[in-house]
Protein backbone atom coordinates (compact mmCIF):
# COMPACT_ATOMS: atom_id res chain seq x y z
CA UNK A 1 0.00 0.00 0.00
CA UNK A 2 1.35 3.39 -0.77
CA UNK A 3 0.62 6.62 1.37
CA UNK A 4 0.66 10.07 0.14
CA UNK A 5 2.54 11.47 3.36
CA UNK A 6 3.81 11.01 6.41
CA UNK A 7 4.18 13.48 9.81
CA UNK A 8 6.86 12.06 11.57
CA UNK A 9 5.50 13.06 14.81
CA UNK A 10 2.41 14.25 16.69
CA UNK A 11 1.58 15.06 20.13
CA UNK A 12 -1.99 16.17 18.82
CA UNK A 13 -3.28 13.46 16.43
CA UNK A 14 -3.61 10.41 19.31
CA UNK A 15 -4.54 12.12 22.83
CA UNK A 16 -1.74 11.59 25.47
CA UNK A 17 0.34 9.76 22.99
CA UNK A 18 3.43 10.70 20.30
CA UNK A 19 2.15 9.73 17.10
CA UNK A 20 3.28 9.32 13.39
CA UNK A 21 0.58 10.22 11.07
CA UNK A 22 -0.14 8.70 7.61
CA UNK A 23 -1.85 10.10 4.65
CA UNK A 24 -3.64 8.09 2.31
CA UNK A 25 -4.95 9.23 -1.27
CA UNK A 26 -8.41 9.09 -2.29
CA UNK A 27 -11.96 9.70 -0.76
CA UNK A 28 -15.53 8.66 -1.90
CA UNK A 29 -16.85 11.76 -0.36
CA UNK A 30 -16.28 15.56 -1.59
CA UNK A 31 -16.68 17.79 1.57
CA UNK A 32 -16.84 21.15 0.46
CA UNK A 33 -14.82 22.42 3.83
CA UNK A 34 -12.16 19.26 3.31
CA UNK A 35 -8.66 21.04 4.63
CA UNK A 36 -6.72 18.37 2.68
CA UNK A 37 -7.93 18.84 -0.85
CA UNK A 38 -4.78 17.24 -2.31
CA UNK A 39 -5.50 13.45 -1.15
CA UNK A 40 -9.14 13.28 -2.24
CA UNK A 41 -8.17 11.98 -5.88
CA UNK A 42 -5.66 8.77 -5.84
CA UNK A 43 -3.28 8.75 -8.73
CA UNK A 44 -3.74 6.24 -11.85
CA UNK A 45 -2.54 2.91 -11.20
CA UNK A 46 0.86 3.88 -13.73
CA UNK A 47 1.10 7.22 -12.32
CA UNK A 48 3.69 7.87 -9.88
CA UNK A 49 2.95 10.65 -6.89
CA UNK A 50 5.76 12.64 -5.70
CA UNK A 51 6.70 12.06 -1.90
CA UNK A 52 4.81 8.66 -1.76
CA UNK A 53 5.27 5.99 1.02
CA UNK A 54 5.75 2.58 0.35
CA UNK A 55 4.14 0.22 3.90
CA UNK A 56 8.19 -0.94 4.08
CA UNK A 57 9.49 1.98 3.85
CA UNK A 58 7.15 2.97 6.68
CA UNK A 59 7.85 -0.28 8.66
CA UNK A 60 11.56 0.39 8.40
CA UNK A 61 10.92 3.82 9.50
CA UNK A 62 8.61 2.40 12.71
CA UNK A 63 11.21 -0.17 13.13
CA UNK A 64 13.97 2.67 13.81
CA UNK A 65 11.62 4.90 16.19
CA UNK A 66 11.07 2.57 18.64
CA UNK A 67 10.72 3.71 22.46
CA UNK A 68 10.28 6.91 21.29
CA UNK A 69 6.61 6.66 19.36
CA UNK A 70 3.63 5.25 20.80
CA UNK A 71 1.47 5.20 18.13
CA UNK A 72 0.82 5.21 14.28
CA UNK A 73 -2.76 7.40 13.13
CA UNK A 74 -4.00 6.37 10.04
CA UNK A 75 -5.19 9.40 8.22
CA UNK A 76 -6.56 10.74 4.85
CA UNK A 77 -8.37 10.90 2.43
CA UNK A 78 -10.63 8.13 3.76
CA UNK A 79 -8.57 4.89 4.47
CA UNK A 80 -10.60 2.56 4.35
CA UNK A 81 -11.21 2.68 0.85
CA UNK A 82 -7.85 0.92 0.62
CA UNK A 83 -8.08 -2.80 0.52
CA UNK A 84 -4.80 -3.12 1.59
CA UNK A 85 -5.08 -1.55 4.69
CA UNK A 86 -5.97 -4.46 7.48
CA UNK A 87 -2.73 -6.03 6.60
CA UNK A 88 -0.64 -3.06 6.49
CA UNK A 89 -2.46 -1.70 10.05
CA UNK A 90 -1.78 -5.60 11.50
CA UNK A 91 2.25 -5.02 10.62
CA UNK A 92 1.98 -2.26 12.76
CA UNK A 93 0.39 -3.65 15.55
CA UNK A 94 2.57 -6.77 15.32
CA UNK A 95 5.89 -3.99 15.30
CA UNK A 96 4.25 -3.00 18.69
CA UNK A 97 2.26 -0.10 18.23
CA UNK A 98 -1.28 1.27 19.33
CA UNK A 99 -3.27 2.09 15.87
CA UNK A 100 -5.64 5.10 15.47
CA UNK A 101 -7.69 4.91 12.32
CA UNK A 102 -9.46 8.69 11.21
CA UNK A 103 -12.46 7.66 9.35
CA UNK A 104 -15.35 8.95 7.63
CA UNK A 105 -17.34 5.37 8.08
CA UNK A 106 -18.26 4.56 5.04
CA UNK A 107 -17.15 1.62 5.31
CA UNK A 108 -18.40 -0.21 8.34
CA UNK A 109 -17.43 -4.06 6.86
CA UNK A 110 -14.04 -3.12 7.18
CA UNK A 111 -14.52 -1.82 10.40
CA UNK A 112 -15.90 -4.48 11.62
CA UNK A 113 -13.46 -7.04 10.89
CA UNK A 114 -10.50 -4.72 12.06
CA UNK A 115 -12.49 -4.17 15.77
CA UNK A 116 -12.70 -7.83 15.53
CA UNK A 117 -9.24 -8.88 14.89
CA UNK A 118 -8.15 -6.46 17.71
CA UNK A 119 -6.24 -3.94 14.80
CA UNK A 120 -7.73 -0.93 16.03
CA UNK A 121 -7.00 1.08 19.95
CA UNK A 122 -8.98 4.55 18.71
CA UNK A 123 -11.08 5.62 16.32
CA UNK A 124 -11.98 8.85 15.20
CA UNK A 125 -15.01 9.25 12.64
CA UNK A 126 -16.06 12.19 11.14
CA UNK A 127 -19.99 13.28 11.37
CA UNK A 128 -20.47 15.30 8.51
CA UNK A 129 -24.17 16.53 9.35
CA UNK A 130 -27.25 15.34 10.88
CA UNK A 131 -28.45 12.06 10.03
CA UNK A 132 -30.55 13.02 7.11
CA UNK A 133 -29.96 12.31 4.12
CA UNK A 134 -30.44 15.48 2.27
CA UNK A 135 -28.49 17.69 4.91
CA UNK A 136 -25.56 14.90 5.04
CA UNK A 137 -25.42 15.08 1.03
CA UNK A 138 -24.98 18.60 1.16
CA UNK A 139 -22.25 18.74 3.79
CA UNK A 140 -20.34 15.85 1.78
CA UNK A 141 -20.41 17.04 -1.80
CA UNK A 142 -21.87 14.11 -3.04
CA UNK A 143 -22.79 10.82 -1.05
CA UNK A 144 -24.66 7.45 -2.10
CA UNK A 145 -27.85 6.09 -0.32
CA UNK A 146 -25.39 2.95 0.73
CA UNK A 147 -22.91 5.28 1.56
CA UNK A 148 -25.46 7.34 3.97
CA UNK A 149 -26.76 3.87 5.20
CA UNK A 150 -23.09 2.75 6.10
CA UNK A 151 -22.53 5.99 8.06
CA UNK A 152 -25.00 5.19 10.05
CA UNK A 153 -24.11 1.50 10.74
CA UNK A 154 -20.93 2.82 11.53
CA UNK A 155 -22.00 4.73 14.47
CA UNK A 156 -23.91 2.14 15.45
CA UNK A 157 -20.93 -0.19 15.32
CA UNK A 158 -18.88 2.32 17.52
CA UNK A 159 -21.17 2.78 19.67
CA UNK A 160 -20.92 -0.72 21.31
CA UNK A 161 -17.09 -0.78 20.99
CA UNK A 162 -14.62 -1.27 23.99
CA UNK A 163 -11.89 0.84 22.47
CA UNK A 164 -11.64 4.83 22.64
CA UNK A 165 -14.14 6.33 20.22
CA UNK A 166 -14.58 9.88 19.48
CA UNK A 167 -16.58 11.22 17.03
CA UNK A 168 -16.42 14.76 15.65
CA UNK A 169 -18.10 17.27 13.10
CA UNK A 170 -16.48 20.61 11.98
CA UNK A 171 -18.88 23.45 12.48
CA UNK A 172 -19.36 25.62 9.58
CA UNK A 173 -22.11 28.13 9.64
CA UNK A 174 -23.64 27.27 6.09
CA UNK A 175 -24.20 24.05 7.33
CA UNK A 176 -24.69 23.68 10.91
CA UNK A 177 -27.24 25.61 13.19
CA UNK A 178 -26.49 25.04 17.00
CA UNK A 179 -29.71 23.03 16.61
CA UNK A 180 -27.71 20.29 14.06
CA UNK A 181 -25.17 20.25 16.15
CA UNK A 182 -27.43 18.84 19.09
CA UNK A 183 -28.86 16.83 16.68
CA UNK A 184 -26.21 15.11 15.99
CA UNK A 185 -25.56 14.78 19.56
CA UNK A 186 -28.80 13.13 20.26
CA UNK A 187 -28.03 10.48 17.31
CA UNK A 188 -24.86 9.30 19.43
CA UNK A 189 -26.09 9.95 22.86
CA UNK A 190 -24.34 7.49 25.86
CA UNK A 191 -21.28 8.36 23.42
CA UNK A 192 -18.16 9.16 25.68
CA UNK A 193 -16.71 12.12 23.90
CA UNK A 194 -18.12 14.41 20.49
CA UNK A 195 -15.41 16.95 19.22
CA UNK A 196 -16.14 20.07 17.67
CA UNK A 197 -13.68 21.44 15.51
CA UNK A 198 -13.33 24.96 14.69
CA UNK A 199 -13.52 25.44 10.36
CA UNK A 200 -10.70 26.80 9.32
CA UNK A 201 -11.85 29.14 5.88
CA UNK A 202 -8.21 29.33 4.48
CA UNK A 203 -7.77 25.86 3.72
CA UNK A 204 -10.59 24.22 1.79
CA UNK A 205 -12.06 22.33 -1.04
CA UNK A 206 -14.25 24.91 -1.91
CA UNK A 207 -12.46 28.41 -2.54
CA UNK A 208 -15.50 30.27 -2.43
CA UNK A 209 -15.73 29.38 1.43
CA UNK A 210 -12.92 31.92 2.11
CA UNK A 211 -15.44 34.39 2.91
CA UNK A 212 -17.28 32.16 5.39
CA UNK A 213 -16.80 33.71 8.90
CA UNK A 214 -16.41 30.61 11.42
CA UNK A 215 -18.39 30.66 14.71
CA UNK A 216 -16.94 31.98 17.55
CA UNK A 217 -15.58 29.93 20.63
CA UNK A 218 -18.31 31.81 22.53
CA UNK A 219 -20.68 30.30 19.92
CA UNK A 220 -19.01 26.76 19.98
CA UNK A 221 -19.11 26.92 23.91
CA UNK A 222 -22.57 27.25 23.74
CA UNK A 223 -22.92 24.50 20.70
CA UNK A 224 -20.74 22.41 23.65
CA UNK A 225 -23.68 23.16 26.33
CA UNK A 226 -26.54 21.69 24.05
CA UNK A 227 -24.97 18.49 23.70
CA UNK A 228 -23.59 17.88 27.23
CA UNK A 229 -27.21 16.21 28.40
CA UNK A 230 -26.84 13.11 25.33
CA UNK A 231 -22.84 12.78 25.83
CA UNK A 232 -20.12 11.87 28.31
CA UNK A 233 -17.64 14.42 26.62
CA UNK A 234 -17.70 17.39 24.74
CA UNK A 235 -14.59 19.41 23.54
CA UNK A 236 -13.45 22.40 21.47
CA UNK A 237 -11.02 22.09 19.09
CA UNK A 238 -8.99 24.89 16.57
CA UNK A 239 -10.23 27.91 18.20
Amino acid sequence: MKFAGLLKQSLTDYPGKIAAVLFSRGCNLRCPFCHNAHLLVRPGRNDAAAGEIEDLELLAFLQERRGFLDAVVFSGGEPTINPELPEVIRRVKDAGYLVKLDTNGHNPLMLTKLLADNLLDYVAMDIKAPLDYKKYLEASGRLSPKDFFNVRAAINLLQTTAIEVEFRTTVIPLWHSPEDIAAIARYIEGARLYCLQQFNPRTTFDSGLSSVKPYSKEELMEMARLCRPYVDSVRIRNV
